[in-house]
């Protein structure tokens, strides 16, 4: 059945570029400003910077759904989708009337990260170009984070995502994650059935891979292919959380209001393996080699790491750099471990079954590591102004090969902006349709529980 598409993009703007923190705000407003009825915008917090951080709200629906953008400050697609959301939902009250829906628009959780990404955030976009500017501060610095509990929230912007859980109880949160390369997956705090159909449907419409053995959800119950649920938190060590992925986060906070989380991951550059359920013809020579490389980029860059600390004092940002190039350097050695099937180390958390998309999940990990490891260093001794280890020539050396196996052998494509947001919204409109239906809402047909039914088009492909 038609869903719409035709009328939809008639009234979008295009989406050529990433948005910065600035034009976030000022596209919002402008949208607050023309739909004075039906859309707001307040701040519900600052960053530690003291950026404002901005809801936008769109409808007046009893409903109450949450999106989240930017709680990757390398991941910007989801600044995108909330406008394209916000977009669509005012241009047609199926969205909101409709199902008896109030979207609130986090438009962005960490402004003062994403401002540190300006430096390849509106293009032109190239694999070199994009690790030699990434930025994604340390793991204690990431705000969706919660390691022990909401009483332990010590970022201001986590706080204010805590309180914004609590104030709307939502039916549905969807935190909007973007893989720098591979594909396309989505992770669940409940089971929404039937979503994984809509997500391949929509994959398929948007020529975006899907991740069939996600790298974060490696230990993780599959729900469908590319969808995956979210164990509930436990505690454990630091470089436990960052190598199983942060599942003590803000995604349950909410859980006891019945909300269910839908973490959707779009790419920005595709790579057609990732949705390979075959099996590989010899997994475990293929684990060998990305565990040897993942060791020898692990050395090369600790070495040049610590070679460089020391004329690094005094410098502006350092710390906040090499926060996270510590983080890495940490859970490298024991994730090479884990994934070398000589070594033995795997009995506590076995792989799973090594498929095709697994093993290109795994190189892509391992590249992914040794590329932010690179691309953080290689800002850190620019900045300096002087190099006098010469580290940068290596470094160079390092993200160009990475780069290029990137790109000539595992086949990485980029995907424009445009269709990145598109897709993340479908995927988000697919969610919200799905857990409407097992939302109770007021009653317009006279029985408890109604559901939006045929009169909403979002879940329809």
């Amino acid at each position: 059945m038609d869903d719409g598409v035709a009328s939809w993009r008639c009234d979008l703007t295009p989406l050529l570029n990433y948005p910065t923190v600035d034009e976030l705000g000022a596209r919002a407003a402008a949208l607050a400003a023309r739909h004075p009825r039906d859309a707001r915008l307040r701040r519900v917090g600052v960053s530690r910077a003291g950026t404002p951080l901005w809801l936008l709200g769109v409808g007046h629906g009893s409903r109450q759904a949450l999106v989240v953008a930017g709680p990757h400050a390398n991941e910007p697609v989801g600044g995108a989708t909330v406008l394209r959301l916000a977009e669509r939902a005012l241009a047609d009250s199926r969205f909101t009337d409709g199902a008896d829906v109030t979207w609130n628009l986090l438009l962005c959780l960490d402004p003062d990260g994403l401002r540190h990404n300006e430096g390849w955030l509106t293009g032109p976009y190239t694999l070199g170009r994009h690790y030699r500017n990434f930025f994604r501060p340390g793991f204690l610095e990431q705000p969706e984070w919660l390691p022990d509990g909401a009483a332990s929230a010590a970022l201001p912007e986590t706080r204010a995502l805590l309180a914004l859980q609590d104030e709307l109880r939502p039916f549905l949160q969807c935190s909007l994650h973007g893989v720098d390369v591979g594909g396309g997956f989505v992770e669940l705090t409940r089971d929404l059935p039937g979503l994984d159909r809509r997500v391949a449907a929509l994959a398929a419409r948007h020529g975006v891979p899907r991740e069939l053995g996600a790298y974060d959800a490696l230990y993780w119950p599959g729900l469908g292919p590319a969808v995956y649920r979210i164990p509930p938190p436990r505690r454990r060590d630091l470089a436990a959380a960052i190598t199983e992925a942060a599942v003590e986060s803000t995604w349950f906070h909410p859980y006891g209001y019945g909300t269910v989380t839908a973490v959707v991951e779009a790419p920005m550059w595709a790579v057609p393996g990732v949705e390979d359920g075959a099996p590989h013809p010899d997994p475990d020579g293929e684990l060998r080699s990305v565990s040897r490389t993942l060791r020898q980029d692990t050395r090369m860059l600790g070495d040049l790491a610590e070679r460089v600390r020391p004329y690094l004092t005094g410098m502006p940002e350092a710390a906040r750099l090499l926060a996270p190039v510590d983080d890495y350097l940490l859970v490298c050695p024991g994730l090479a471990d884990a994934w070398d099937p000589d070594c033995g180390n795997d009995s506590a958390h076995p792989l799973p079954p090594m498929t095709t998309a697994r093993l290109a999940a795994l190189r892509l990990a391992g590249r992914r590591l040794a590329l932010r490891t690179a691309g953080l260093l290689h800002q850190l001794v620019t900045r300096a102004g002087r190099d006098p280890v010469g580290a940068l020539p290596r470094l160079d050396r390092l993200i160009d090969a990475r780069c290029a196996d990137l790109r000539d052998a595992l086949g990485a494509r980029w995907i424009p902006v445009e269709r990145q947001a598109e897709y993340q919204a479908r995927v988000v409109l697919a969610a919200c349709a799905l857990a409407v239906r097992r939302t109770p809402g007021p009653s317009r047909s006279g029985e408890p529980g109604w559901g939006p039914g045929p009169a909403v088009p979002m879940h329809r492909e």
